[in-house]
């Protein structure tokens, strides 16, 4: 936490921006309440140093106000961070936001109030995603995946967990785009995405633009290990053809199960429950990016300010 306060405080004193207010979250209050404080107090950019769950706190709180999110990662995992192409040093997180890269991206929601027209007050009570939302076969691999594995290892730990499940039988599933008529599937995960890479960087939505007022889904439906053998070389290789994969673009999902299913956002799994209903807000996500900020993979030449922020991090340093 030192090493944090220093990054922090030294970088925004050398570009001379003011002193930073901190918020701490506690068990009870994960991030909603303190980034709420924040924007109470006037704030013009919140940054969140966390997990997945923090995170996804701060975006519910930050989404549909004119606040800045910057992300440092720490935690246990962190999907928004690995589509921003951020490393584990918090001194690239404070040098992308001092960098000034600006983008507007949407946000998904899941709940009863989610239709893409609803406004800030009426989606109140609604889970925000900024990455993704599964139900399934992906949320699986987090529940079988131990905390312990994932501090001393990081996001490989996740293998571990998907191999635990991969025999798994499929789940029945009615999925619904846009109020058409439901697609009848047996599949082993659905996956909802608002951007495209997984841990590791992994891109699972080569068309995934987290700012075109539409979320894509994946429908998985692998039967056999031959069937995942194929369909995640084809992931890793970036394929344009996936076997076993269908995808689609829509505003609102409707995903729905014979029985409860293990559901997750950004990374953080919630109750189980039959089903998923998703929408999106366009645009209502003010996030700081890599610079340039326009191109729709988040992470373009993100590495860029991983060597500009070596003044960040010696500053840091040298503040001991």
């Amino acid at each position: 936490m030192d090493l944090l306060r220093r990054t922090i405080g030294e970088g925004l004193a050398r570009a001379g921006w003011p002193e930073p207010m901190w918020l701490e979250t506690t068990p009870e209050d994960s991030g909603k309440g303190q980034a709420e404080k924040a924007i109470e107090d006037g704030a013009e950019l919140v940054f969140v140093s966390g997990g997945d769950g923090t995170v996804m706190a701060v975006v519910g709180a930050l989404a549909g106000t004119d606040v800045a999110l910057a992300v440092l990662p720490a935690g246990t995992g962190n999907l928004l961070a690995a589509n921003l192409g951020l490393s584990a040093d918090p001194a690239v997180g404070v040098q992308v936001a001092l960098d000034g890269g600006r983008r507007r991206i949407d946000v998904g929601m899941v709940g009863p109030s989610n239709h893409p027209t609803a406004t800030h007050n009426r989606t109140k009570g609604n889970q925000c995603f900024a990455v993704m939302a599964g139900m399934g076969f992906d949320a699986q691999m987090l529940e079988g995946t131990s905390e312990t594995a994932k501090k001393h290892i990081g996001w490989v730990a996740y293998v571990g967990g998907a191999l635990k499940h991969l025999r798994d039988r499929p789940m029945p599933v009615r999925i619904s785009l846009d109020g058409k008529p439901p697609l009848r599937r047996r599949v082993r995960t659905v996956i909802v995405g608002n951007v495209g890479r997984l841990q590791g960087g992994v891109r699972l939505l080569s068309e995934a633009d987290p700012a075109d007022g539409k979320l894509d889904v994946a429908i998985l439906s692998p039967n056999n290990l031959a069937h995942w053998a194929a369909l995640g070389w084809a992931v890793m290789r970036r394929r344009d053809r996936v076997p076993r994969m269908e995808t689609y673009t829509a505003e609102r999902i409707e995903i729905r199960s014979n029985r409860p299913q293990p559901r997750q956002l950004d990374g953080d799994l919630i109750d189980p429950g039959k089903s998923m209903t998703i929408g999106v807000r366009h645009r209502a996500l003010l996030l700081c990016v890599p610079q340039p900020d326009s191109d729709p993979d988040l992470a373009y030449d993100s590495s860029a300010a991983e060597k500009a922020a070596e003044e960040v991090r010696a500053a840091a340093e040298d503040a001991k």
